[in-house]
Order: structure tokens, then sequence, then C-alpha cells
């Protein structure tokens, strides 16, 4: 049995890690180099770094930052943020990324997906996908959430397999920041459609939600980011309750 991963994330503007709600409304939440660290040593899978204005204010994602974290931590690190071309990935990899995450740039220009699983290997490309209901539908958003197309999410996320993807980085709008739970019913959709692992990501706010994530939803990876930033979870205790709802982690 493969074992669920449980990944921190690291939403950074001006240097410093930021979380919202419903992607608005963000406070600091740190120093991104002194928590990726933490959340290596404190038994966290994986670790996403997004550069969450870059692709809003055109410019790259912080390279010196990355090498930064990269540094500090012995786990597989996914990068994303203002990634639009295969030389914006080259970079990050000598940074010591393992991974990148494109989202916008994926969307606007779909032939990148197939670009990067060319040649850098599906393995290091993950395609998020930032969406919320509209009238019934999950539409998909650009720009941090804040551009809405009339792209269906479950057509997308089909798309960015087909063209490559490694992995689905699947965030709710809906639930971000609120602490209510994953969209289980959408994450479950999702894993039923494709045959690449999927990351819950949005609604995390007690130990039970990654559970559901996991059981209802589906999902092979759960990612949040206040919760373990403020202390409201810690990673040893979630791991150790997520066994005892007999679901495979790494201890």
């Amino acid at each position: 049995m493969l074992t669920k991963r449980i990944i921190p994330c690291l939403d950074i503007k001006n240097g410093r890690t930021v979380k919202g709600v419903n992607f608005l409304n963000l406070r600091d939440a740190g120093d991104p180099v002194e928590l990726a660290a933490i959340y290596a040593a404190e038994g966290a899978d994986e670790l996403v770094f997004l550069d969450i204005s870059a692709t809003e204010e055109k410019r790259k994602t912080l390279s010196d930052l990355v090498r930064k974290v990269a540094e500090k931590v012995d786990i597989p690190f996914t990068v994303g943020g203002g990634i639009a071309s295969v030389e914006d990935v080259e970079i990050l990899l000598q940074n010591g990324a393992d991974k990148v995450s494109i989202n916008s740039s994926a969307v606007k220009r779909p032939e990148l997906i197939d670009e990067l699983s060319k040649r850098f290997g599906s393995q290091c490309v993950v395609v998020a996908v930032d969406a919320r209901q509209l009238e019934g539908q999950w539409l998909v958003h650009l720009v941090g959430g804040k551009e809405p197309t009339e792209i269906p999410l479950y057509e997308w996320v089909k798309e960015a397999e087909q063209r490559g993807a490694g992995e689905i980085l699947f965030t709710s709008m809906d639930h971000d920041g609120t602490k209510n739970g994953f969209a289980n019913e959408a994450l479950a959709r999702i894993s039923e459609l494709v045959n690449i692992p999927v990351i819950a990501s949005g609604g995390a706010g007690e130990m039970q939600h990654f559970a559901d994530a996991f059981l209802k939803g589906k999902a092979d990876a759960a990612l949040a980011a206040s919760v373990f930033h403020f202390k409201e979870i810690r990673l040893v205790e979630l791991k150790h309750f997520l066994k005892t709802q007999d679901i495979a982690v790494r201890l």
C-alpha cells in the first residue's frame, strides 16, 4: 500500500510566508527558510513553495530563496509561481527544487505541460488547479484565483494528465483557509478521472479533515498551511492520528 503524504505549503510574498482566507487577507506566518527546516525535521513528506504574487507581478520565482530552502531540507521540494518556460524550470531545478508547480501558465498555454514533461519527466511536473463552484459547476481560476475562466475543472485535470502532468494539486478556493475541511466530493471525482496522484489543498482545520481527504476524497496527499504555521496541528501528532484511522503514513 502506498503511503499517504502530508505536505506543508509555504505561500511566499515579499520573501515571507503568508496565509489568508479564500486567497484574501494575507497575514505573516514567518520566515520560509526556518519553517522549511522545521517541517523537514518534524516529518513532513514533502514541501511546496509557492511564490503567490509572481504571476500577478509578472516576474520570476525567487530562485535565491529556493536555493536557501533547498539547502535546509532533505525531502522532495516543489516550487511554483511565475513559471512559464523550460528555462524557468531549469533555473529552479539547478537551485535545488525537485519538482515544479505550474498553474496559470499551463492553462494559458497547455503545450507547456508537454514541453516540461518531455524535457524533465512527468514526475517533475505538478499541475496546480485553483477552482471554485459557480452556479453548481467547478471552474478553473487563474492568477492566484483572481481571474475566473469558463474551463471546467474536471475536463482540465484530464487534459493535464494527457499532456504529461505527473500530479494534480487541487485547491478549492471555496474551502481555502476556512478550516472546514477539504472539498472531498470534488477530490474523489478528480481521483476517479485521473491515474496520477492527486494532492488535496484548501480547508484543513483539524486532524479528521486529513483523514477525510484520504478516505472520502481518495487523495494521495494532503497539503496545508496555516494549521502547521500557527502550530494548530503538529505533524507528528497528525501522522499518529492517521495511523489510528488505518491510513498508511511514513512515521
